[in-house]
Order: C-alpha cells, then structure tokens, then sequence
C-alpha cells in the first residue's frame, strides 16, 4: 500500500476542516432587520435586551451561536418554555439570524462591586 504524501494529506486535512465548517454554517444576519423583528421580543427581553422581569434572562451581548442555538430549540421544541415555545415556532432560520445579530451585537458592561474586589 502506497503512503500518503505530506501534500495529500494538507489537502485532505483542508479538506475535512471545509466540511465541518460547512455542516455547522449558519445564516448570516443582518443586526438592522434583527432591531426592526425585536419588537416582537421587546415586551419581555426589553427594549435593549436587558428584561425587566425577573423570571426573563437578559439577552443583550450573548453569544450570537448561542442564540441562534436557543431559538432553534425553542421553534423545533427541543427546549420548552410556555413564551418562548410560541414565540419562536414561526420564526424563520432568517429570523432568528437577524434577532442573535441584532442582539449579539448590543454593547454590554459589568462592574464587580467595590466590596468585593
């Protein structure tokens, strides 16, 4: 049996790393459509992703990946939540690319309290 040359196996390694990129691609989203399809998310997240709510999370500055992956699992039902459940079941993979954009995108900051630096 023949042995693969260094080259042949950049190739297939380069190869191998299109193929995992390309199974988990995800739409890309647009933050100015995302801001506009908010509005609908606005009476819980808030008008800045910050939920006024206690029982809502905050979702300004999170990971656009995640996200998407928790808007997915809330329209195919694999996460529940009585809100969310019908909030994301008409959500198009469009949208929900736009609404991580949008809110991934908002700028966020945290401060440790003096007492306990």
């Amino acid at each position: 049996m023949k042995r693969a040359g260094f080259p042949h196996l950049v190739c297939l390694f380069a190869l191998a790393f299109v193929a995992v990129l390309d199974a988990g691609a995800v739409e890309v989203g647009d933050p100015a459509e995302g801001r506009r399809k908010a509005a609908r998310c606005q009476g819980c997240h808030g008008t800045d992703g910050i939920a006024r709510m206690p029982n809502v999370p905050h979702i300004a500055g999170e990971s656009e990946i995640y996200l998407v992956k928790q808007l997915e699992a809330f329209r195919t039902g694999q996460r529940q939540d009585p809100q969310m459940s019908i909030m994301a079941k008409d959500l198009s993979d469009a949208d929900i690319a736009d609404l991580a954009a949008y809110y991934a995108r908002i700028e966020i900051s945290a401060r440790v309290p003096e007492s306990l630096r």
